[in-house]
């Protein structure tokens, strides 16, 4: 078999290209980082990455391991999976350009009131990364 390239976030598996369906895996491996799993016209590709909650009590932290720690609960009452929910917030989410800049790039929707945050890796070796999630409060 062959040994897998190591990377900043771990393993790099390459064979997601393109599917979504490396959130699963990710979730089982809780390790490393699919590259291109994602794609938005606007932006090109985005790598997951499992990433670290830092905070458990406070829900702290980066990656799709963050992800799941603060907001899976609030996904599931929503009906969806957390696999099948980000790729559709991701591809379908509005871009806001007063949120965004060159190194984060935040798309929201009014019915799900989410903001997906996608920022560009810190040594710029990658496109941009799947960071945070947030499933916001309805306004009053």
């Amino acid at each position: 078999m062959d040994e897998l390239q190591q990377g900043a976030f771990g393993a790099i598996f390459t064979q997601f290209k393109g599917k979504p369906k490396a959130i699963r895996f990710l979730r089982q491996q809780q390790n490393g980082e699919c590259i291109a799993s994602l794609h938005r016209d606007d932006i090109g590709d985005i790598d997951i990455v499992w990433g670290k909650v830092t905070d458990p009590v406070k829900h702290k932290g980066f990656g799709l391991s963050h992800i799941i720690d603060k907001h899976e609960a609030d996904i599931n009452r929503l009906g969806f999976q957390i696999g099948d929910f980000i790729p559709i917030i991701v591809q379908y989410g509005n871009f806001n350009l007063k949120k965004s800049d060159s190194q984060k790039k935040v798309f929201e929707s009014r019915e799900f009131r989410f903001v997906v945050a996608i920022q560009k890796d810190n040594g710029n070796t990658k496109n941009w990364l799947l960071t945070a999630f947030d499933l916001t409060q309805k306004p009053k």
